[in-house]
């Protein structure tokens, strides 16, 4: 499937989505409130995304998926790779080159990290690239990891403990 049609059928199917779940996230919990996030990105193509979990649901999300997830990106190397990937496709020697590696065989040690874990696919031969149901849950990951660490502003937080 084209880059197009699968961007296209992303977004048709979060439009979907929304209208039939209007007013009540999907998997929210009436007295646990809901912890939401969207986009709407033109880097390599168009992509929109709207998600919302209940905080209890999230709590219950297979921890070793999201472990193997966190730790794909959490290699300084790998991070830069969907950085790169997250711009558009590329092969192996462009990776190489733009997160500046000795040799190829460090690109594909770092690519099946992060395709074991889902976060990089194998499109073409040689040529990786971040599906387009995954840029905004990067960014977002990578934005949620920077306002963590202090690196961006955050809005106040209003808490009730």
């Amino acid at each position: 499937m084209s880059d197009d049609v699968e961007a296209r059928l992303d977004r048709l199917e979060a439009r979907v989505a929304e209208l039939e779940g209007r007013g009540k996230p999907p998997h929210a919990a009436p007295s646990g409130g809901t912890v939401t996030y969207q986009g709407d990105v033109h880097l390599h193509g168009d992509v929109e995304w709207s998600i919302g979990y209940s905080p209890d649901a999230i709590l219950e999300l297979s921890v070793a998926r999201t472990a193997e997830v966190l730790a794909a990106l959490g290699h300084p190397v790998r991070l830069r790779i969907v950085r790169t990937l997250l711009r558009g496709p590329a092969n192996a020697s462009n990776l190489q080159e733009a997160v500046e590696l000795g040799s190829t065989g460090q690109v594909y040690h770092h690519l099946k990290a992060l395709g074991s874990a889902g976060v990089v696919e194998q499109h073409a031969r040689g040529e990786f690239r971040i599906s387009a149901r995954k840029v905004v849950p990067l960014l977002v990951s990578m934005l949620a990891a920077a306002d963590i660490s202090g690196e961006v502003a955050s809005p106040p937080v209003r808490a009730n403990v």
